[in-house]
């Protein structure tokens, strides 16, 4: 299977200029983790915002809630597949990056859809989507959710876990 077989085509995107609230809006609602970034002219990938963006680059830092996704965006360079894209080189390119969706891009840097570890999931074949979902969740970095235990602050504006 292939990229174009893989993907979400024609993602829900943001652009720079839009407020993060609006990228968390779309999360909230189409239960997604991230959102492609693209010039609203052109429909050229700029970058991704995630829901981890959103929490450590915005919120953690007690920024408003007008912020601009381009502030909190991971911007390109970023790695993209190609439509014709095997599996084995999108899941390639999820662990070498640490990160669960990968942009597929036309020959001009165009969104055209997303590959998501879900889509893996849902549409290989599971002798397949299981190794590789284990592949990219031990790639990807343990999250700070995953702590149990919050050690009382030393004063009001430090946490320490």
């Amino acid at each position: 299977m292939n990229a174009s077989d893989l993907m979400t085509a024609h993602p829900l995107a943001v652009n720079p200029t839009d407020p993060v609230w609006k990228a968390a809006e779309i999360m909230k609602y189409e239960d997604i983790g991230g959102i492609p970034v693209v010039d609203a002219a052109s429909n050229q990938l700029v970058g991704i915002i995630t829901d981890r963006d959103i929490t450590i680059r915005c919120v953690a830092r007690q920024h408003g809630a007008g912020c601009a996704v381009g502030a909190h965006m991971t911007p390109q360079p970023l790695r993209t597949v190609l439509a014709d894209a095997d599996a084995e080189e999108i899941i390639a390119k999820m662990e070498s990056t640490e990160c669960r969706r990968i942009p597929v891009v036309d020959d001009l840097g165009r969104l055209i859809g997303i590959v998501a570890e879900r889509d893996l999931a849902m549409k290989l074949d599971k002798a397949v989507a299981m190794p590789a979902r284990r592949r990219i969740k031990a790639a990807s970095p343990r999250s700070l959710a995953s702590v149990d235990v919050l050690i009382e602050p030393a004063w009001p504006d430090e946490v320490r876990w």
